[in-house]
């Protein structure tokens, strides 16, 4: 599969970090309380640390085709538009049925780092 569409996510996830965090920093500020400027910044720092991982897989899987290595993207994907998206929109003022839906993000997340060990362990040695 071309990585050309990934790099496409990692690129705007990437401007999405930058965006929300200049907009949590400067234009949210002065209107959210310490609780959900908190909460929107833990987004952003998942999102942030999420949006590397998934590049270094990128450029993992370009030097060495893995089985896993697809699920762990979609994983790392699903997470943090659950997790990273649910803190945001409730840090905004968004419904509270949203917030069972951010453990269900970090659930996806940890298994996604689960998935990387265990494709990390089936790999088969490099010859000598």
């Amino acid at each position: 599969m071309p990585s050309r569409p990934l790099w496409l996510v990692a690129a705007l996830s990437g401007l999405g970090v930058v965006i929300l965090g200049a907009w949590g920093a400067h234009g949210l500020a002065d209107q959210l309380d310490a609780r959900a400027l908190n909460a929107w910044h833990t987004g952003v720092r998942y999102q942030a640390w999420h949006t590397l991982a998934f590049m270094m897989i990128l450029i993992w899987r370009e030097v060495v085709a893995l089985v896993g290595q697809r699920l762990v993207l979609g994983l790392w994907g699903i997470g943090v538009v659950l997790f990273s998206g649910s803190l945001y929109l409730l840090a905004l003022g968004g419904p509270a049925l949203l917030g069972p839906i951010t453990p269900l993000g970090g659930l996806a997340m940890m298994a996604g780092w689960v998935m990387l060990a265990v494709t990390a362990l089936r790999r088969r040695p490099e010859p000598s």
